[in-house]
């Protein structure tokens, strides 16, 4: 029997009309009077991607309220920041590709790139101030610094190749469950649910964002691509993820020794890099990542059986199960 999965579209179901008019909402708030930022601005719209960040905001607020204009200032704040962090992120890793597209410093260089970033995350920020949104100012202020420190978190321990399994969780949960968890935040809080839920919705939000990070690590290891291999980015680029760092743990110094040898000095050595994703394979540092993201998936779906059944419920159930199953 084939069991069907879950896409976006069966995600979205409950708030499909709010997703179409919060597109028309966000076109909106990118627009400006510049020439170049505008072209820019509509190649980005153009490639948004899953827009699993306002989903999570709207869920939220369907699943504690009702959605109201407030939630569509959350939706587009959370939306913006996360659009500035990426095009960033591609200028800071010289990524030239996001998507099957080309990325933004690709096609009109890194000082075009920068300045959209700033621009975006402005704009965010003037909508939250223009529509007195400061609750909402302040948890996103907090979750852009979160994401900072997430990010020089990672590449100070990078450097020096000293990651523990406690740091690791610590840099996931700043650069990418902090964001996932002011969503789901930012939805409870426009459709004014208790401080309980409110609460209750950012450990939903951190957990998923957790196991969702932890699945990006996986794919390191277990992607295939076009010639039917792991793409090792992580390891080219020096950063230790949970796999590789369980396993430096459980095995000899002399092992720990050839292993760190290839992320200090081979790491651009795609048979070394390979020889690497291999032994991690084989010292169960992809079982005991995997155990950890279901743990995690475990505790965000615990939190959702606290609220009543509803279509947004089940929305975000299956949501947390995307996120564990997805191919990309």
């Amino acid at each position: 029997m084939n069991v069907k999965k879950t896409s976006i579209s069966d995600i979205k179901a409950p708030i499909k009309k709010e997703m179409e008019q919060f597109a028309s909402f966000f076109k909106d708030a990118m627009k400006t009077k510049i020439r170049l930022l505008d072209i820019i601005n509509r190649y980005i719209i153009k490639r948004k991607g899953k827009e699993i960040r306002p989903i999570l905001v709207f869920l939220s607020a369907k699943l504690s309220g009702e959605i109201n204009e407030s939630t569509y200032t959350a939706a587009s704040l959370t939306q913006l920041l996360h659009t500035a962090t990426l095009i960033h992120d591609d200028v800071v890793d010289e990524a030239y590709e996001r998507r099957g597209f080309f990325s933004i410093n690709a096609l009109w260089k890194t000082k075009a790139a920068v300045l959209v970033g700033d621009f975006l995350l402005s704009k965010g920020l003037l909508i939250a101030l223009d529509n007195n949104e400061f609750g909402q100012l302040k948890v996103l202020s907090e979750a852009v610094r979160e994401m900072s420190e997430g990010e020089l978190l990672q590449l100070e321990k990078s450097r020096k190749l000293n990651i523990t399994e406690e740091v690791y969780f610590d840099i996931i949960y700043k650069k990418t469950a902090s964001l996932i968890a002011t969503c789901t935040q930012l939805g409870a809080i426009s459709a004014k649910a208790s401080e309980s839920d409110q609460q209750k919705l950012k450990k939903f939000g951190e957990y998923l964002g957790i196991a969702f990070q932890m699945k990006d690590d996986l794919f390191d290891y277990e992607k295939q691509g076009s010639i039917g291999k792991p793409t090792g980015n992580d390891i080219k680029e020096k950063k230790l993820t949970l796999p590789l760092i369980y396993v430096l743990k459980e095995i000899s110094e002399k092992e720990r020794r050839w292993a760190l040898q290839i992320v200090r000095k081979h790491n651009k050595n795609s048979q070394k890099v390979n020889e690497l994703i291999s032994f991690v394979k084989e010292k169960g540092g992809i079982a005991y990542t995997s155990e950890k993201m279901i743990e995690y998936k475990q505790k965000a779906l615990d939190i959702l059986n606290e609220f009543p059944d509803s279509e947004a419920r089940e929305s975000l159930l299956k949501l947390v199960d995307y996120t564990i199953n997805r191919k990309v």
